[in-house]
Parts: structure tokens; sequence; C-alpha cells
């Protein structure tokens, strides 16, 4: 039920979530969070938490309308776009007429109603560790709590071979594994809600573990170390010191949970912005601590390249005052301009000439940011780009966008490239570099995943021999089971 998570016919699973064409701000939803309290005592209440912490409202809302759950949200894949579905009671367009099992099986297992298969844009293979007992509740909620909306969103007609959802079966054979959690006995109640929340609620998997060639999770020591996310890089959650979150104190981790914000380390943008801006802050606090206590143990993994945590990088440089004044104000900035005049046209008003930005952090610095010290150039780009939005406690914080549809300054890939060198080696990891063409790929959705240029529309054969391999694969798997 919600964006920043993934997907797979062999694929259509991840291309939503890691090939996103389009990338949208975070629209801030008509939402409102039950108290502690609530929740304890009223199963509707208790449904509509697990809702807004699961994040659906996020995936099954049209920003245009803000419909809640009336579906038709666009999700820009490499196969095509997927349009979400009305998830309110509405009995003619909606899932009125489900029954608590056919709900669960939609949730949990990938399947409507009708028998069809959902793509894992609806990150399922995560929601199938729901437990009996919340899918109880969430079903009461969105029957009794939602009001229904008689509308029929846009339907989802992707192009051969990533139309035939019966395919989906063979996917899900192959790679659907979970089951409705079990706490550990070894851990404590505050480690094991942790676990839940993170592995199945929230399925932060789904956008922080890199998949396989059929999209898939690629679990193992793979889990949550990180991953590519369109055009977005989704960062390693591991308790490595350098390139997970074990140089976080648990007050970082808190605060940039429920506000998207910590001075001198990060801010939250794209898909993680969406996150908090629509779920992530409105979780109780024993829940976000709970959280926190299962990050902690998930096994440290470094990447081999990184000698330092990204939020270390950077210090404070004033050389933008050699170009202020040499070049003419004007709606357009020369292709060929230097970083530093780049910076000073585009940046420096809001970022401080020296890259610090404002003392109470409004304007974040750019010394010390995890987007310019990380391994990887791409969300600094996406920032460019796409901007940054997010709404924490009725409050907006709003970086606007330099690409095509700017409101201020559109920028070329070049310029963008130009830029982003320029405050990677003033502020940032001077490793980290970008081309025109590297930019160009970012502004169009990141990488398209190898099965979707194999099996492309324009690639008959291809799309043939990947549902064969689906299929084959299934028909090896479901023989050794039976073994």
């Amino acid at each position: 039920m919600p964006f920043r998570r993934a997907f797979y016919f062999a694929g259509i699973a991840a291309a939503a979530l890691t090939g996103s064409a389009v990338s949208h701000a975070a629209e801030s939803l008509p939402l409102a969070a039950p108290s502690d309290h609530q929740t304890g005592a009223d199963l509707i209440a208790r449904g509509q938490y697990l809702a807004i912490a699961a994040d659906c409202a996020a995936c099954h809302t049209d920003p245009s309308s803000k419909k809640v759950f009336a579906g038709g949200y666009a999700i820009h894949s490499p196969m095509g776009i997927i349009y979400s579905s009305n998830i309110t009671p509405s009995k003619g367009f909606g899932i009125g007429n489900y029954t608590e099992k056919q709900f669960s099986d939609a949730v949990r297992q990938g399947i409507r109603a009708d028998g069809s298969h959902l793509y894992p844009a609806m990150p399922y293979p995560s929601y199938a560790g729901l437990t009996d007992a919340d899918i109880h509740a969430l079903y009461a909620y969105f029957m009794h709590g939602v009001k229904p909306i008689d509308e029929k969103p846009q339907q989802t007609k992707l192009s051969f071979p990533f139309n035939l959802r019966f395919s989906m079966a063979g996917w899900n054979l192959l790679f659907l594994h979970n089951k409705p959690f079990t706490p550990v006995e070894s851990e404590d109640a505050t480690w094991n809600r942790g676990k839940y929340l993170v592995d199945n609620v929230e399925h932060c998997s789904e956008c922080h573990t890199p998949r396989n060639a059929l999209m898939a999770l690629q679990g193992g020591n793979a889990l949550y170390t990180g991953a590519m996310l369109g055009s977005w890089h989704a960062p390693n959650l591991t308790s490595d010191a350098v390139s997970g979150l074990g140089g976080w104190s648990d007050k970082d981790l808190a605060q940039y949970l429920q506000t998207g914000h910590v001075n001198g380390k990060a801010q939250a943008a794209g898909p993680m912005a969406e996150a908090v801006t629509n779920s992530l802050q409105y979780l109780h606090d024993d829940d976000i601590k709970a959280i926190i206590a299962y990050l902690r143990t998930l096994p440290p993994v470094r990447d081999p390249s990184q000698t330092q945590a990204a939020s270390e990088f950077g210090t404070g440089s004033n050389s933008d005052t050699a170009t202020r004044g040499i070049h003419p104000i004007s709606k357009f900035l020369s292709a060929e301009a230097s970083g530093q005049t780049l910076y000073d046209a585009s940046c420096s008003s809001c970022h401080q000439p020296d890259g610090k930005g404002t003392h109470d952090g409004f304007y974040p610095s750019l010394v010390h940011n995890t987007t310019l010290g990380g391994d990887s150039p791409d969300n600094l780009v996406s920032t460019i780009l796409f901007g940054v939005q997010r709404t924490v406690n009725g409050k907006s914080v709003l970086m606007p966008a330099f690409g095509p549809y700017s409101d201020v300054q559109a920028l070329s890939d070049k310029q963008v490239a130009t830029l982003s060198n320029y405050l990677f080696k003033q502020y940032g990891n001077p490793q980290l570099s970008v081309t025109e063409e590297d930019v160009k790929t970012i502004r169009q959705g990141g990488a398209t995943p190898l099965i979707a240029r194999v099996a492309g529309p324009a690639t008959l054969a291809g799309g043939v021999i990947v549902v064969i391999l689906v299929v084959l694969l299934a028909v090896w798997r479901l023989r050794r089971k039976r073994r």
C-alpha cells in the first residue's frame, strides 16, 4: 500500500519502486492518527493506526484529488504505469464486497477477490508477515472507518509480457516465503515489536534491500544494505558505523524518523520524505523506540569503498564570493557556467555562500550531509532535479526542483552535473562525480532493470523467454517442495 516500495513480474515489483520515471514530491494527505489509548481500546482505531504505519494512503491516493484510499496513484515503472486500486468500502468500485478472507488474501498473498494477481508494487511479500489479529483490525477499519468513494480509478494496462498477471503465480511460488509473524522467544517484547514493524508493517526492506535478476529481495547478508530506488538511493540500515547507522545516536534516529531532519547528518527527500510525511511521524513513541532497538541489532555490513561515515565529509568554504557579481543577472544561465557560478545563482541564497545553511537549520548545511557524503551521487542529483517536500506537524519543508518544470530555474543535464561535481568537491565526498549522461538517466527514473530490457514491448521473443523462465523455475521449486 505505499510509494516507497516495490515490484515484480519477475520485475514489475521492483519497477514501480526501482524504476520510477517520474519523482513526485511527498504530498501531505488528510490523515489523523489515533492515540496510543485509542488503538488499545478500539478495534477500528487500531486498524486506522496500522494503515498509517503501513503507509497505505500514500499509494492508494491520487495526489491531484487527495481522495484518500480512492486509488488512481500512478506508479511509473520501466514496464509501464501501474495505477493503484480503490480500497474504500465502495461496493461498486472498491473492496466493499470483500470478505475478511478475501481481504487477507489481497494484502498478504497479492490475490484479489476475483482471483487475479496484484503486482508487487503492492508490497504483499512484506505484508505476508502481518498477524491475523492485525489483518482483522485493518479489515474492520477499511470496512467501517473509511468513507466509501464510488469512483473507478484508471486501470493498469501494461504491454506484453507484463500484462500477464497470472505469471505472478510463478513469481510468488519462487519468492513469496513470509508467514504471519511469530515473536522470537530469545528477544524481548520491544525488539520483537521493532522487527515486526520494520520487516512487515513498514516494509522497509522493499526499498533498502537490493534485488536479484527477477527483482526479488536478495536477503541473507544483503538484507537492509541499501539499494537503488529508481532515481534515488535507499541507504544501508545495518548497524555498521561507517556504511550504516552505527554512528547515529538513538536520539538522531528518533528525530529523523519523526521529522526527516537531523542537523549535521541528513534530511529526508524522495520516497523517505513521503514515508515521514504520511506514516512515520504518526507512530507512537514506543513504536519508534522499538524500531530503533531492532535496527541496532542488524548485522553490520560495510561497503569496502567507504572509509568514513557519509555525514563526516565536508568543510565550509566561502569560495562562492569569488564569482558573486561577475555574471549579469539573467533568467538563463550559460550552458558553460562553472559550478561556482551555478551555486551562486541557484543555491547560495538558501544554503549560504559558505554552504553551512542557516543557524536554525531550516536551510540545511551542505557540510556533514549524507546526501553529499555517501557512496552514491544519485540522491544529490535527484534532490536538485526533483526538490524536497515533506510536511511534519503541519509545517512544510520545501526545496524547489530545478528539473524541467522548475518554478525557479530549470537546469540542463550538463548544468546539474557541473553543479553536483562542484558540490561534492567543495562540501562533500570529493571521490564522487557524475556525468551529463548520469544525470539524464536519473532524470528519466534511473537505470532500467535487466528484465525490462530483455522483456520489453519491442522484444516479443524476450518476453516469451521470460515467461517460460518464470514458469520453469516455479515448476522446479514446486517439485522440490513436494519431495
